[in-house]
Formats: C-alpha cells, structure tokens, sequence
C-alpha cells in the first residue's frame, strides 16, 4: 500500500509539479490548496503533510497549522514538512514543531528524500 502525502500549497503550477512527482513516486498524493483543519487531517490519516507557509485563501497561514496539528492528539505524530520561500524558515519550523523544512525554489529529488527520510 502507497503512503500518503497530504499537499497543502495554494501555488497551482507547484501543486501540478508536486502530484506528478509524487505520483511518479509511488505515493498518493491528496491537494488541498487552500488549507485544511486538523479535523480534516483526522478523517484523512496521511503519511505525511506537506504544508507551505503563505497559503491564499486560508483562514491560518501554514505555520499555525502545523502546530494545531503537532498539538492534537491522534494526528500530532504526523510528520509535517514546511515547504515555503520564508527568509527564517528554519526558525519557523523549529517554532511550529514542523518535523522538517525545505526552501523554494527547491531541488525535486531532495524533496522526495527528505519525505522519505521522514516516512521510512
């Protein structure tokens, strides 16, 4: 059975890049480009969470998110990876609990590397 990769990013040109790639990978990827809610999250169960930080169209940017998630019980295990173009994103990672973080623009097989390093 394929992990699943929940992708959280409003950017649609970068949604298509990632659901080929991931869908190439072997994982089923799940787009929700304008945010989710840890209920949501819940129902879905994925693998992973792959969240951008700046998301158009949701009421929390990417960071708050992340730590509803990391803070709910039954979903906090989830590994969340922040993908975004944010100067300290490291900082915001290390804030949020995000298990990891990648910067844009970002080199496609270190992504699918580190979501594997996360899942395996």
């Amino acid at each position: 059975m394929s992990k699943t990769v929940l992708i959280i990013e409003d950017d649609p040109n970068i949604m298509s890049i990632l659901e080929i790639l991931f869908s190439e990978e072997g994982f089923s990827p799940i787009l929700k480009p304008n945010g989710t809610s840890t209920e949501e999250v819940m129902i879905l169960q994925p693998d992973l969470i792959l969240l951008d930080v700046r998301i158009k169209g949701s009421t929390k940017n990417g960071a708050e998110i992340c730590t509803a998630l990391k803070s709910s019980p039954g979903i906090g295990q989830i590994p969340v990876m922040l993908v975004s173009a944010e100067n300290n994103l490291d900082l915001i990672a290390k804030d949020c609990r995000a298990d990891a973080f990648i910067t844009k623009p970002f080199n496609l097989d270190l992504l699918i590397d580190r979501v594997k390093e996360l899942l395996y």
